[in-house]
């Protein structure tokens, strides 16, 4: 997946590149008939949004390549294991790592009024649960089973991952 992702975002700056290349070989008009006319730019502002262009696709290759999500370890309090989720711009902790057979109770404080974070989905446990902002709200489940679960927001643009061990 993350080949496929470098691949991608590799093919897109060659892809502006070209783009630009092409628009600054057009030939200038002269006639009086055109009825496009060339803007000239000073050279600070174009050197300007060059840079801007290469900061932002630096960081959106730190942010999907090189960023490790945050994770979280379960603690137990009366058999149960507890997990505090914020929910602020995605999940934080974003992976978590749980006990198989013991009750699991995450709890999550949702901060980010997005209307996309006002729900989670735990779609192996049949869990949709709707989160009140600035209130934390529990999801308790028993995971039987050893192995890796996704959870995400309603629309699935958000999302954490419950790694249940032995």
């Amino acid at each position: 997946m993350k080949n496929y992702s470098l691949i991608s975002i590799l093919a897109s700056i060659g892809m502006s590149f070209a783009m630009a290349s092409v628009a600054m070989e057009m030939p200038e008009t002269n006639s009086k008939s055109s009825q496009i006319q060339r803007i000239e730019q000073p050279i600070p502002l174009k050197i300007g949004v060059a840079v801007g262009g290469l900061a932002l696709i630096g960081a959106q290759l730190w942010w999907f390549l090189i960023s490790k999500p945050k994770s979280g370890q379960a603690a137990t309090n009366n058999g149960v294991q507890e997990v505090s989720i914020t929910v602020d711009g995605g999940y934080i902790p974003s992976q978590v790592t749980v006990k198989r057979g013991q009750p699991v109770r995450l709890k999550f404080l949702r901060r980010d009024p997005n209307s996309c974070l006002d729900k989670v989905l735990f779609p192996e446990f049949h869990i949709a649960q709707d989160l009140v902002l600035n209130e934390t709200t529990p999801v308790e489940f028993t995971p039987e089973t050893v192995g890796n679960y996704e959870f995400s927001c309603g629309m699935g643009m958000f999302k954490g991952a419950i790694a249940v061990e032995e």
